[in-house]
Protein backbone atom coordinates (compact mmCIF):
# COMPACT_ATOMS: atom_id res chain seq x y z
CA UNK A 1 0.00 0.00 0.00
CA UNK A 2 2.48 2.41 0.99
CA UNK A 3 4.28 1.51 -2.30
CA UNK A 4 1.35 2.79 -4.11
CA UNK A 5 1.04 5.70 -2.56
CA UNK A 6 4.50 6.57 -3.50
CA UNK A 7 4.29 5.92 -7.22
CA UNK A 8 0.98 8.34 -7.25
CA UNK A 9 2.89 10.76 -5.30
CA UNK A 10 6.17 10.83 -7.57
CA UNK A 11 4.44 10.69 -10.95
CA UNK A 12 1.89 13.39 -9.71
CA UNK A 13 5.45 15.54 -9.06
CA UNK A 14 6.70 15.07 -12.63
CA UNK A 15 3.62 16.08 -14.35
CA UNK A 16 3.38 19.22 -11.76
CA UNK A 17 7.07 20.26 -12.60
CA UNK A 18 6.66 19.57 -16.49
CA UNK A 19 3.64 22.28 -16.97
CA UNK A 20 5.43 24.26 -14.98
CA UNK A 21 8.57 24.42 -17.44
CA UNK A 22 6.03 24.45 -20.28
CA UNK A 23 4.37 28.01 -19.62
CA UNK A 24 5.94 31.33 -20.17
CA UNK A 25 7.29 33.46 -17.21
CA UNK A 26 6.53 36.91 -19.13
CA UNK A 27 5.14 38.04 -22.27
CA UNK A 28 1.85 37.74 -24.07
CA UNK A 29 3.23 36.89 -27.65
CA UNK A 30 3.62 33.63 -29.73
CA UNK A 31 6.90 32.90 -30.47
CA UNK A 32 7.51 32.23 -34.48
CA UNK A 33 9.84 28.55 -35.00
CA UNK A 34 11.57 28.01 -37.95
CA UNK A 35 11.43 24.47 -39.79
CA UNK A 36 13.91 23.15 -41.97
CA UNK A 37 12.76 20.56 -44.64
CA UNK A 38 15.03 18.49 -45.69
CA UNK A 39 13.05 16.31 -47.91
CA UNK A 40 9.33 15.14 -48.71
CA UNK A 41 7.34 13.13 -46.26
CA UNK A 42 6.51 10.01 -47.41
CA UNK A 43 3.96 8.32 -45.60
CA UNK A 44 3.59 4.51 -45.32
CA UNK A 45 0.74 2.64 -43.50
CA UNK A 46 3.58 1.53 -40.70
CA UNK A 47 2.69 5.84 -40.12
CA UNK A 48 -0.86 5.55 -39.37
CA UNK A 49 -1.45 5.54 -35.68
CA UNK A 50 -4.80 6.21 -33.77
CA UNK A 51 -5.11 10.00 -33.00
CA UNK A 52 -5.50 10.31 -28.82
CA UNK A 53 -8.30 11.60 -27.82
CA UNK A 54 -6.31 14.48 -25.51
CA UNK A 55 -2.94 14.59 -27.47
CA UNK A 56 0.16 14.94 -25.27
CA UNK A 57 1.64 18.78 -25.62
CA UNK A 58 5.89 17.72 -26.57
CA UNK A 59 6.64 21.46 -27.59
CA UNK A 60 8.62 23.59 -24.88
CA UNK A 61 7.03 26.63 -26.14
CA UNK A 62 4.04 27.56 -24.91
CA UNK A 63 1.26 30.17 -24.33
CA UNK A 64 1.26 31.69 -20.77
CA UNK A 65 -2.52 32.66 -20.26
CA UNK A 66 -3.28 35.97 -18.22
CA UNK A 67 -5.51 36.48 -15.62
CA UNK A 68 -8.60 38.10 -16.31
CA UNK A 69 -10.78 40.61 -13.97
CA UNK A 70 -13.99 41.92 -14.70
CA UNK A 71 -16.76 43.73 -12.87
CA UNK A 72 -20.38 43.97 -13.75
CA UNK A 73 -21.97 47.13 -13.07
CA UNK A 74 -25.81 47.03 -13.53
CA UNK A 75 -27.99 50.02 -13.80
CA UNK A 76 -32.01 50.44 -14.28
CA UNK A 77 -32.96 50.57 -17.98
CA UNK A 78 -36.53 52.73 -18.84
CA UNK A 79 -38.64 50.66 -20.75
CA UNK A 80 -42.35 50.92 -22.20
CA UNK A 81 -43.35 48.26 -23.89
CA UNK A 82 -46.45 46.33 -22.11
CA UNK A 83 -46.76 42.94 -23.13
CA UNK A 84 -50.07 41.71 -24.40
CA UNK A 85 -52.51 39.87 -21.99
CA UNK A 86 -52.96 36.31 -22.90
CA UNK A 87 -56.25 34.85 -24.75
CA UNK A 88 -57.14 30.88 -25.63
CA UNK A 89 -57.03 29.53 -28.71
CA UNK A 90 -60.75 29.75 -30.12
CA UNK A 91 -62.24 26.49 -30.89
CA UNK A 92 -65.00 26.26 -33.55
CA UNK A 93 -68.18 25.08 -32.21
CA UNK A 94 -71.06 23.03 -33.34
CA UNK A 95 -74.73 24.26 -32.59
CA UNK A 96 -76.13 21.52 -29.77
CA UNK A 97 -78.49 19.36 -31.54
CA UNK A 98 -82.37 20.40 -31.08
CA UNK A 99 -84.19 17.93 -29.77
CA UNK A 100 -87.81 17.84 -30.16
CA UNK A 101 -90.26 16.18 -27.37
CA UNK A 102 -92.93 15.05 -30.72
CA UNK A 103 -93.08 13.74 -33.51
CA UNK A 104 -95.80 13.02 -36.32
CA UNK A 105 -94.92 9.77 -39.26
CA UNK A 106 -96.76 9.68 -42.25
CA UNK A 107 -96.47 7.13 -45.49
CA UNK A 108 -98.46 5.50 -48.29
CA UNK A 109 -97.31 2.90 -50.54
CA UNK A 110 -97.80 -0.03 -52.57
CA UNK A 111 -100.62 -2.51 -51.94
CA UNK A 112 -102.66 0.47 -50.49
CA UNK A 113 -100.57 0.33 -47.63
CA UNK A 114 -100.85 3.55 -44.71
CA UNK A 115 -98.22 3.83 -41.78
CA UNK A 116 -99.09 6.57 -39.23
CA UNK A 117 -97.33 7.23 -36.31
CA UNK A 118 -97.37 9.98 -33.32
CA UNK A 119 -95.66 10.66 -30.19
CA UNK A 120 -96.60 13.54 -27.68
CA UNK A 121 -94.95 14.51 -24.47
CA UNK A 122 -95.68 17.40 -22.47
CA UNK A 123 -93.66 18.24 -19.56
CA UNK A 124 -96.66 19.40 -16.50
CA UNK A 125 -93.90 20.47 -13.99
CA UNK A 126 -90.46 20.25 -13.15
CA UNK A 127 -91.35 16.49 -11.91
CA UNK A 128 -94.09 15.74 -14.15
CA UNK A 129 -94.92 14.33 -17.10
CA UNK A 130 -97.69 13.18 -19.96
CA UNK A 131 -97.33 11.03 -22.85
CA UNK A 132 -99.53 9.50 -25.76
CA UNK A 133 -98.34 7.17 -28.70
CA UNK A 134 -100.37 6.46 -31.63
CA UNK A 135 -99.50 4.01 -34.46
CA UNK A 136 -101.35 2.61 -37.50
CA UNK A 137 -99.89 -0.01 -40.21
CA UNK A 138 -102.50 -1.20 -43.12
CA UNK A 139 -102.59 -2.83 -46.41
CA UNK A 140 -105.18 -3.92 -48.60
CA UNK A 141 -103.49 -6.70 -49.60
CA UNK A 142 -103.19 -8.11 -53.28
CA UNK A 143 -100.40 -11.25 -53.14
CA UNK A 144 -100.52 -12.85 -56.08
CA UNK A 145 -102.05 -16.01 -55.98
CA UNK A 146 -103.78 -15.85 -53.34
CA UNK A 147 -107.54 -16.71 -53.69
CA UNK A 148 -109.02 -14.99 -50.50
CA UNK A 149 -108.76 -12.01 -47.97
CA UNK A 150 -104.99 -10.61 -47.31
CA UNK A 151 -105.78 -7.45 -45.84
CA UNK A 152 -104.47 -6.82 -42.66
CA UNK A 153 -105.20 -4.01 -39.67
CA UNK A 154 -102.66 -3.19 -36.55
CA UNK A 155 -103.51 0.02 -34.71
CA UNK A 156 -102.82 0.95 -31.26
CA UNK A 157 -102.98 4.05 -28.57
CA UNK A 158 -100.60 3.93 -25.46
CA UNK A 159 -100.86 6.83 -22.35
CA UNK A 160 -98.29 7.18 -20.12
CA UNK A 161 -97.63 9.21 -16.80
CA UNK A 162 -94.55 9.57 -14.87
CA UNK A 163 -93.31 11.16 -11.55
CA UNK A 164 -90.32 12.17 -10.23
CA UNK A 165 -89.65 12.91 -6.18
CA UNK A 166 -86.64 12.93 -4.17
CA UNK A 167 -87.04 9.37 -3.20
CA UNK A 168 -88.56 7.67 -5.69
CA UNK A 169 -89.79 7.96 -9.07
CA UNK A 170 -92.90 5.75 -10.58
CA UNK A 171 -94.95 5.84 -14.18
CA UNK A 172 -98.28 4.96 -15.35
CA UNK A 173 -99.44 3.29 -18.69
CA UNK A 174 -102.31 2.19 -20.87
CA UNK A 175 -103.22 1.13 -24.17
CA UNK A 176 -105.29 -0.78 -26.22
CA UNK A 177 -104.54 -2.58 -29.44
CA UNK A 178 -106.61 -3.45 -32.40
CA UNK A 179 -105.25 -6.42 -35.08
CA UNK A 180 -106.72 -7.74 -37.52
CA UNK A 181 -105.54 -10.83 -40.23
CA UNK A 182 -107.29 -13.43 -42.44
CA UNK A 183 -106.72 -17.21 -42.66
CA UNK A 184 -105.90 -16.61 -46.58
CA UNK A 185 -103.35 -19.70 -46.78
CA UNK A 186 -106.16 -22.27 -47.83
CA UNK A 187 -104.08 -25.28 -49.92
CA UNK A 188 -104.48 -25.01 -53.40
CA UNK A 189 -106.51 -29.12 -53.28
CA UNK A 190 -108.81 -27.43 -50.51
CA UNK A 191 -109.23 -23.96 -51.95
CA UNK A 192 -112.68 -25.25 -54.24
CA UNK A 193 -114.46 -26.73 -50.96
CA UNK A 194 -113.48 -23.79 -48.91
CA UNK A 195 -114.98 -21.56 -51.87
CA UNK A 196 -118.27 -23.52 -52.15
CA UNK A 197 -118.49 -23.28 -48.62
CA UNK A 198 -118.30 -19.44 -48.91
CA UNK A 199 -115.13 -19.55 -45.68
CA UNK A 200 -114.74 -16.02 -43.74
CA UNK A 201 -111.25 -16.09 -43.10
CA UNK A 202 -111.15 -12.72 -41.42
CA UNK A 203 -110.22 -12.89 -37.29
CA UNK A 204 -109.38 -10.35 -35.43
CA UNK A 205 -107.77 -9.65 -32.01
CA UNK A 206 -108.37 -6.83 -29.17
CA UNK A 207 -105.76 -5.95 -26.50
CA UNK A 208 -106.12 -3.50 -23.69
CA UNK A 209 -103.35 -3.12 -20.93
CA UNK A 210 -102.84 -1.57 -17.58
CA UNK A 211 -100.00 -1.23 -15.39
CA UNK A 212 -96.99 0.91 -13.68
CA UNK A 213 -93.88 0.67 -12.17
CA UNK A 214 -91.91 2.57 -9.10
CA UNK A 215 -88.53 2.74 -8.45
CA UNK A 216 -87.19 3.82 -4.29
CA UNK A 217 -83.66 5.37 -3.28
CA UNK A 218 -81.94 3.73 -0.67
CA UNK A 219 -84.24 1.49 0.35
CA UNK A 220 -84.29 -2.00 0.31
CA UNK A 221 -86.94 -2.34 -1.91
CA UNK A 222 -85.54 -1.19 -5.04
CA UNK A 223 -88.21 -1.61 -7.80
CA UNK A 224 -91.59 -3.30 -7.75
CA UNK A 225 -94.36 -2.88 -10.90
CA UNK A 226 -97.58 -4.23 -11.99
CA UNK A 227 -99.06 -5.11 -15.37
CA UNK A 228 -102.72 -6.35 -16.41
CA UNK A 229 -103.82 -7.86 -19.92
CA UNK A 230 -107.07 -8.26 -21.30
CA UNK A 231 -106.47 -10.46 -24.82
CA UNK A 232 -109.43 -11.43 -26.53
CA UNK A 233 -110.36 -12.48 -30.43
CA UNK A 234 -113.73 -12.15 -32.34
CA UNK A 235 -113.76 -16.50 -31.99
CA UNK A 236 -115.24 -15.62 -28.66
CA UNK A 237 -111.55 -16.06 -27.01
CA UNK A 238 -110.39 -14.45 -23.69
CA UNK A 239 -107.00 -14.40 -21.91
CA UNK A 240 -106.04 -12.25 -18.50
CA UNK A 241 -102.46 -12.17 -17.31
CA UNK A 242 -101.53 -10.60 -14.11
CA UNK A 243 -97.72 -9.83 -13.59
CA UNK A 244 -96.49 -8.28 -10.32
CA UNK A 245 -92.27 -8.08 -9.75
CA UNK A 246 -90.25 -6.67 -7.28
CA UNK A 247 -86.27 -6.01 -6.74
CA UNK A 248 -85.15 -6.13 -2.97
CA UNK A 249 -81.30 -6.15 -1.89
CA UNK A 250 -80.66 -7.61 1.33
CA UNK A 251 -77.05 -7.48 3.73
CA UNK A 252 -76.67 -10.55 5.56
CA UNK A 253 -73.41 -10.53 6.90
CA UNK A 254 -71.79 -7.90 5.09
CA UNK A 255 -73.07 -9.28 2.16
CA UNK A 256 -75.62 -7.83 -0.40
CA UNK A 257 -78.04 -10.33 -1.60
CA UNK A 258 -79.91 -9.42 -4.55
CA UNK A 259 -83.58 -10.90 -4.89
CA UNK A 260 -86.26 -10.92 -7.57
CA UNK A 261 -89.91 -11.81 -6.43
CA UNK A 262 -92.74 -12.33 -9.05
CA UNK A 263 -96.46 -13.22 -9.28
CA UNK A 264 -97.82 -14.37 -12.55
CA UNK A 265 -101.42 -15.52 -13.27
CA UNK A 266 -102.60 -16.39 -16.65
CA UNK A 267 -106.24 -17.71 -16.82
CA UNK A 268 -107.94 -17.82 -20.12
CA UNK A 269 -110.30 -20.16 -22.40
CA UNK A 270 -111.27 -20.72 -26.00
CA UNK A 271 -114.76 -20.91 -27.08
CA UNK A 272 -114.23 -24.87 -28.00
CA UNK A 273 -111.21 -27.39 -29.23
CA UNK A 274 -110.49 -27.98 -32.66
CA UNK A 275 -111.50 -31.85 -33.03
CA UNK A 276 -114.49 -31.27 -30.40
CA UNK A 277 -117.34 -28.77 -29.89
CA UNK A 278 -116.35 -27.65 -26.54
CA UNK A 279 -114.94 -24.87 -24.42
CA UNK A 280 -111.13 -25.35 -24.08
CA UNK A 281 -109.57 -23.47 -20.30
CA UNK A 282 -106.34 -22.84 -19.40
CA UNK A 283 -104.48 -20.94 -16.25
CA UNK A 284 -101.87 -21.59 -14.10
CA UNK A 285 -100.16 -19.28 -11.06
CA UNK A 286 -97.00 -18.73 -10.72
CA UNK A 287 -94.79 -17.52 -7.67
CA UNK A 288 -90.92 -16.78 -8.67
CA UNK A 289 -88.36 -16.19 -6.36
CA UNK A 290 -83.93 -15.27 -7.56
CA UNK A 291 -81.99 -14.36 -5.21
CA UNK A 292 -78.37 -14.02 -6.08
CA UNK A 293 -75.28 -12.83 -5.04
CA UNK A 294 -72.51 -10.96 -7.29
CA UNK A 295 -68.49 -11.57 -6.58
CA UNK A 296 -66.33 -8.62 -7.62
CA UNK A 297 -62.22 -9.83 -7.99
CA UNK A 298 -60.43 -7.97 -9.97
CA UNK A 299 -61.10 -9.34 -13.36
CA UNK A 300 -63.26 -11.89 -12.45
CA UNK A 301 -67.10 -10.96 -11.92
CA UNK A 302 -69.03 -14.00 -10.95
CA UNK A 303 -73.10 -13.80 -10.43
CA UNK A 304 -74.53 -16.54 -7.92
CA UNK A 305 -77.82 -17.34 -7.55
CA UNK A 306 -80.86 -20.03 -8.00
CA UNK A 307 -84.25 -19.43 -9.71
CA UNK A 308 -87.11 -21.26 -7.50
CA UNK A 309 -90.76 -21.42 -8.24
CA UNK A 310 -94.47 -22.75 -7.37
CA UNK A 311 -96.72 -23.89 -9.81
CA UNK A 312 -100.05 -24.53 -9.33
CA UNK A 313 -102.17 -25.51 -12.58
CA UNK A 314 -106.02 -23.89 -12.52
CA UNK A 315 -107.75 -26.45 -14.44
CA UNK A 316 -106.45 -29.70 -12.56
CA UNK A 317 -105.19 -28.60 -9.26
CA UNK A 318 -101.98 -29.91 -9.41
CA UNK A 319 -99.31 -28.31 -7.88
CA UNK A 320 -94.91 -28.29 -8.47
CA UNK A 321 -92.22 -26.66 -7.59
CA UNK A 322 -89.19 -26.35 -9.92
CA UNK A 323 -85.67 -25.29 -9.31
CA UNK A 324 -82.83 -24.03 -11.49
CA UNK A 325 -79.26 -22.78 -11.46
CA UNK A 326 -78.76 -19.29 -11.88
CA UNK A 327 -74.92 -18.53 -12.82
CA UNK A 328 -73.05 -16.28 -14.57
CA UNK A 329 -69.44 -15.36 -15.03
CA UNK A 330 -67.66 -12.83 -16.95
CA UNK A 331 -63.47 -12.67 -16.83
CA UNK A 332 -61.46 -9.72 -18.64
CA UNK A 333 -58.60 -11.41 -20.21
CA UNK A 334 -57.42 -7.90 -21.98
CA UNK A 335 -59.25 -5.13 -20.43
CA UNK A 336 -62.21 -4.40 -22.73
CA UNK A 337 -60.33 -5.91 -25.77
CA UNK A 338 -60.95 -9.82 -24.54
CA UNK A 339 -63.53 -10.95 -22.86
CA UNK A 340 -64.64 -14.23 -21.52
CA UNK A 341 -68.19 -15.15 -20.30
CA UNK A 342 -70.64 -17.84 -19.95
CA UNK A 343 -73.02 -19.05 -17.52
CA UNK A 344 -76.09 -22.09 -16.85
CA UNK A 345 -79.30 -21.01 -16.26
CA UNK A 346 -82.68 -22.23 -16.03
CA UNK A 347 -85.95 -21.08 -16.30
CA UNK A 348 -89.95 -21.67 -15.96
CA UNK A 349 -91.81 -19.87 -19.12
CA UNK A 350 -94.97 -18.76 -19.23
CA UNK A 351 -96.82 -19.30 -22.64
CA UNK A 352 -99.62 -17.62 -23.34
CA UNK A 353 -102.53 -16.82 -26.46
CA UNK A 354 -101.18 -13.01 -26.71
CA UNK A 355 -97.56 -13.95 -27.33
CA UNK A 356 -98.16 -16.98 -29.89
CA UNK A 357 -100.37 -14.52 -31.52
CA UNK A 358 -97.94 -11.91 -32.07
CA UNK A 359 -95.36 -14.33 -32.90
CA UNK A 360 -97.48 -16.19 -35.42
CA UNK A 361 -101.03 -14.58 -36.39
CA UNK A 362 -102.41 -17.62 -38.38
CA UNK A 363 -103.22 -19.53 -35.21
CA UNK A 364 -106.23 -20.98 -34.13
CA UNK A 365 -108.04 -20.00 -31.45
CA UNK A 366 -107.84 -23.93 -30.20
CA UNK A 367 -104.69 -23.82 -28.61
CA UNK A 368 -103.37 -26.15 -25.17
CA UNK A 369 -101.23 -23.51 -23.50
CA UNK A 370 -98.86 -25.06 -21.15
CA UNK A 371 -95.66 -23.29 -19.48
CA UNK A 372 -92.42 -24.92 -21.15
CA UNK A 373 -89.37 -25.65 -18.35
CA UNK A 374 -86.31 -24.67 -19.73
CA UNK A 375 -84.17 -27.43 -17.36
CA UNK A 376 -80.55 -25.89 -18.38
CA UNK A 377 -79.65 -23.09 -20.89
CA UNK A 378 -75.64 -23.40 -20.88
CA UNK A 379 -73.65 -20.63 -22.57
CA UNK A 380 -70.15 -19.07 -23.47
CA UNK A 381 -68.40 -17.17 -25.18
CA UNK A 382 -65.96 -14.31 -25.97
CA UNK A 383 -67.09 -10.83 -27.00
CA UNK A 384 -64.86 -7.02 -26.48
CA UNK A 385 -63.24 -4.20 -28.40
CA UNK A 386 -61.07 -4.15 -31.70
CA UNK A 387 -61.31 -0.60 -31.79
CA UNK A 388 -62.98 2.40 -29.96
CA UNK A 389 -65.83 1.74 -33.37
CA UNK A 390 -66.14 -1.57 -33.41
CA UNK A 391 -67.56 -4.75 -30.81
CA UNK A 392 -67.87 -8.37 -31.23
CA UNK A 393 -69.47 -11.24 -29.91
CA UNK A 394 -69.07 -15.12 -30.81
CA UNK A 395 -70.62 -17.36 -28.65
CA UNK A 396 -72.48 -20.94 -28.38
CA UNK A 397 -75.41 -22.66 -26.54
CA UNK A 398 -77.15 -25.81 -25.20
CA UNK A 399 -80.92 -25.69 -24.22
CA UNK A 400 -82.88 -28.32 -22.98
CA UNK A 401 -86.58 -27.57 -23.16
CA UNK A 402 -89.81 -29.38 -21.76
CA UNK A 403 -92.70 -29.21 -23.33
CA UNK A 404 -91.65 -26.81 -25.86
CA UNK A 405 -94.15 -24.87 -27.96
CA UNK A 406 -94.06 -25.55 -31.81
CA UNK A 407 -96.29 -24.27 -34.19
CA UNK A 408 -97.75 -26.85 -36.73
CA UNK A 409 -100.03 -26.69 -39.39
CA UNK A 410 -103.23 -27.78 -38.59
CA UNK A 411 -105.08 -30.89 -39.44
CA UNK A 412 -106.84 -30.87 -42.53
CA UNK A 413 -110.77 -32.51 -41.31
CA UNK A 414 -112.60 -34.75 -43.22
CA UNK A 415 -115.58 -32.79 -43.36
CA UNK A 416 -114.64 -29.24 -42.05
CA UNK A 417 -116.65 -27.15 -40.16
CA UNK A 418 -114.64 -23.76 -39.14
CA UNK A 419 -113.06 -21.38 -41.17
CA UNK A 420 -109.48 -22.44 -39.62
CA UNK A 421 -109.92 -26.20 -40.38
CA UNK A 422 -108.63 -26.16 -44.48
CA UNK A 423 -105.30 -26.00 -43.12
CA UNK A 424 -105.11 -22.38 -43.23
CA UNK A 425 -104.43 -22.30 -39.81
CA UNK A 426 -102.03 -23.65 -37.25
CA UNK A 427 -101.94 -25.18 -33.71
CA UNK A 428 -99.02 -26.40 -30.90
CA UNK A 429 -97.23 -29.04 -30.28
CA UNK A 430 -95.18 -29.61 -27.37
CA UNK A 431 -91.85 -31.92 -27.36
CA UNK A 432 -89.12 -32.28 -25.40
CA UNK A 433 -86.28 -30.28 -27.21
CA UNK A 434 -82.86 -29.98 -27.12
CA UNK A 435 -81.24 -27.07 -29.19
CA UNK A 436 -77.36 -26.14 -29.84
CA UNK A 437 -76.78 -23.07 -31.34
CA UNK A 438 -73.76 -20.83 -32.42
CA UNK A 439 -73.68 -16.86 -33.10
CA UNK A 440 -71.73 -14.23 -33.85
CA UNK A 441 -72.06 -10.93 -33.73
CA UNK A 442 -69.98 -7.57 -35.40
CA UNK A 443 -71.20 -3.90 -34.46
CA UNK A 444 -69.67 -0.94 -36.02
CA UNK A 445 -70.33 3.17 -34.86
CA UNK A 446 -68.39 5.18 -36.51
CA UNK A 447 -69.31 8.85 -34.33
CA UNK A 448 -72.86 8.22 -34.95
CA UNK A 449 -72.72 8.87 -38.94
CA UNK A 450 -72.00 5.19 -39.44
CA UNK A 451 -73.65 2.40 -37.73
CA UNK A 452 -73.49 -1.62 -38.94
CA UNK A 453 -74.44 -4.53 -37.54
CA UNK A 454 -74.09 -8.44 -38.43
CA UNK A 455 -75.56 -11.32 -36.74
CA UNK A 456 -75.68 -14.94 -37.93
CA UNK A 457 -76.80 -18.23 -35.65
CA UNK A 458 -76.48 -21.65 -36.57
CA UNK A 459 -78.92 -24.39 -35.43
CA UNK A 460 -79.66 -27.62 -34.57
CA UNK A 461 -82.21 -29.53 -32.84
CA UNK A 462 -82.79 -32.86 -31.40
CA UNK A 463 -86.70 -33.56 -30.80
CA UNK A 464 -87.70 -36.70 -28.51
CA UNK A 465 -91.57 -37.15 -29.87
CA UNK A 466 -91.91 -35.02 -32.95
CA UNK A 467 -90.65 -36.02 -36.56
CA UNK A 468 -88.85 -32.68 -36.56
CA UNK A 469 -89.08 -29.09 -34.84
CA UNK A 470 -91.16 -27.94 -36.38
CA UNK A 471 -90.71 -24.46 -37.67
CA UNK A 472 -87.77 -23.57 -36.35
CA UNK A 473 -84.99 -22.72 -38.35
CA UNK A 474 -81.64 -23.95 -38.93
CA UNK A 475 -80.11 -20.33 -39.85
CA UNK A 476 -81.01 -16.92 -38.95
CA UNK A 477 -78.42 -13.88 -40.15
CA UNK A 478 -79.39 -10.32 -40.01
CA UNK A 479 -77.74 -7.16 -41.31
CA UNK A 480 -78.54 -3.62 -40.17
CA UNK A 481 -77.31 -0.30 -41.63
CA UNK A 482 -77.72 3.18 -41.00
CA UNK A 483 -75.52 5.94 -42.40
CA UNK A 484 -75.47 9.90 -42.54
CA UNK A 485 -74.37 10.76 -45.60
CA UNK A 486 -74.50 14.28 -45.09
CA UNK A 487 -76.32 16.97 -42.62
CA UNK A 488 -79.12 16.37 -44.92
CA UNK A 489 -78.90 13.42 -46.67
CA UNK A 490 -79.16 9.96 -44.46
CA UNK A 491 -79.98 6.29 -45.77
CA UNK A 492 -79.87 2.73 -44.24
CA UNK A 493 -81.06 -0.85 -44.69
CA UNK A 494 -81.86 -4.13 -42.75
CA UNK A 495 -81.48 -7.61 -44.30
CA UNK A 496 -83.02 -11.07 -43.20
CA UNK A 497 -81.96 -14.71 -43.86
CA UNK A 498 -84.05 -17.56 -42.49
CA UNK A 499 -83.01 -20.89 -42.88
CA UNK A 500 -85.07 -24.22 -43.83
CA UNK A 501 -87.89 -25.12 -41.68
CA UNK A 502 -90.06 -28.25 -41.50
CA UNK A 503 -93.83 -28.30 -41.41
CA UNK A 504 -96.59 -31.26 -41.79
CA UNK A 505 -99.54 -31.09 -43.75
CA UNK A 506 -102.34 -33.61 -43.39
CA UNK A 507 -103.89 -34.58 -47.00
CA UNK A 508 -107.71 -35.22 -46.77
CA UNK A 509 -107.85 -38.35 -49.25
CA UNK A 510 -111.17 -39.55 -47.91
CA UNK A 511 -109.50 -41.44 -44.82
CA UNK A 512 -110.92 -41.01 -41.89
CA UNK A 513 -106.86 -40.70 -39.99
CA UNK A 514 -104.83 -39.52 -42.95
CA UNK A 515 -101.05 -39.60 -42.13
CA UNK A 516 -99.02 -36.27 -41.97
CA UNK A 517 -96.54 -35.79 -44.78
CA UNK A 518 -93.41 -33.57 -43.60
CA UNK A 519 -92.45 -31.00 -46.28
CA UNK A 520 -89.52 -28.45 -46.30
CA UNK A 521 -90.26 -24.40 -46.35
CA UNK A 522 -87.39 -22.74 -48.43
CA UNK A 523 -85.15 -20.62 -47.13
CA UNK A 524 -85.93 -17.04 -47.63
CA UNK A 525 -84.37 -13.53 -48.14
CA UNK A 526 -85.42 -10.35 -47.37
CA UNK A 527 -83.38 -7.11 -47.96
CA UNK A 528 -84.79 -3.43 -47.37
CA UNK A 529 -83.76 0.01 -47.75
CA UNK A 530 -84.81 3.69 -47.46
CA UNK A 531 -83.50 6.85 -48.11
CA UNK A 532 -83.85 9.90 -46.68
CA UNK A 533 -84.07 14.21 -47.09
CA UNK A 534 -83.70 16.43 -43.89
CA UNK A 535 -85.28 19.71 -45.42
CA UNK A 536 -84.41 21.81 -41.60
CA UNK A 537 -84.08 20.27 -38.52
CA UNK A 538 -87.98 19.54 -37.91
CA UNK A 539 -89.31 18.22 -41.33
CA UNK A 540 -88.31 15.37 -43.48
CA UNK A 541 -88.97 13.04 -46.22
CA UNK A 542 -87.99 9.43 -46.82
CA UNK A 543 -88.80 6.61 -49.03
CA UNK A 544 -88.56 2.69 -48.63
CA UNK A 545 -88.51 -0.14 -50.74
CA UNK A 546 -89.39 -3.47 -49.10
CA UNK A 547 -88.50 -6.85 -50.29
CA UNK A 548 -86.04 -6.00 -53.05
CA UNK A 549 -85.59 -9.45 -54.17
CA UNK A 550 -89.21 -9.04 -55.00
CA UNK A 551 -89.52 -13.09 -53.69
CA UNK A 552 -93.13 -13.77 -52.30
CA UNK A 553 -92.01 -16.30 -49.92
CA UNK A 554 -93.37 -18.04 -47.12
CA UNK A 555 -92.44 -17.31 -43.74
CA UNK A 556 -95.33 -19.61 -43.00
CA UNK A 557 -96.51 -22.83 -44.60
CA UNK A 558 -99.18 -21.62 -47.43
CA UNK A 559 -99.10 -17.70 -46.40
CA UNK A 560 -96.67 -15.63 -49.04
CA UNK A 561 -95.52 -12.64 -48.52
CA UNK A 562 -96.49 -9.36 -50.53
CA UNK A 563 -93.62 -8.79 -53.32
CA UNK A 564 -91.70 -5.75 -53.54
CA UNK A 565 -92.95 -2.71 -51.94
CA UNK A 566 -92.45 1.05 -52.20
CA UNK A 567 -93.51 3.64 -49.59
CA UNK A 568 -93.08 7.02 -49.30
CA UNK A 569 -93.67 9.69 -46.56
CA UNK A 570 -92.74 12.07 -44.10
CA UNK A 571 -91.95 12.79 -40.86
CA UNK A 572 -92.38 16.18 -38.73
CA UNK A 573 -90.86 17.37 -35.23
CA UNK A 574 -92.52 20.03 -33.08
CA UNK A 575 -92.78 21.03 -29.58
CA UNK A 576 -95.90 22.67 -27.92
Amino acid sequence: MRKQIKLIFTTSLLLTVSLVFSQRKEGDTITTGVIDVVKPYTPTISDAFKVKEVPALNNDDGQTKKEIKYNIFSFPVASTFTPAKGKAAGVEKRAPVKLFDNYATLGIGSFTTIIGEVYLNHAISRNENVGAYVSHHSSAGGIDGVSFDDNFINSKIELNYGSKLRDLAWNLAGGFQYQKYNWYGVPENQIPQAQIDGIDVGHAFINGHFGGDITFQETYIKTGSVFFRRFADNQGSGENRFIAKAKLDFPINYLEISTGVKIDYLGGAFDRGFSVNEALEYGNFQIGLTPSYQLNKGELTLDLGVSLYYLSNAVTGKSEFYAYPNIKASYRLVNDVLIAYGGLQGDLQQNSYYEFANENPFVSPTLNIIPTDQVYNVFAGLKGKLSNYMSYNVSGRYIADKNKALFINNTITETPEQNYSYGNAFGIAYDNLKTFSIAGELNVDVKRNFNLGIKAEYFTYNSDNEAEAWNLPDIKASLFMDYQISESWFTGANLFFIGERKDQIFLNNGVANPTPTTIALNSFFDANAHLGYHFNKQLSVFAKVNNIANNAYQKWQNFPVQNIQFLAGANYKFDF
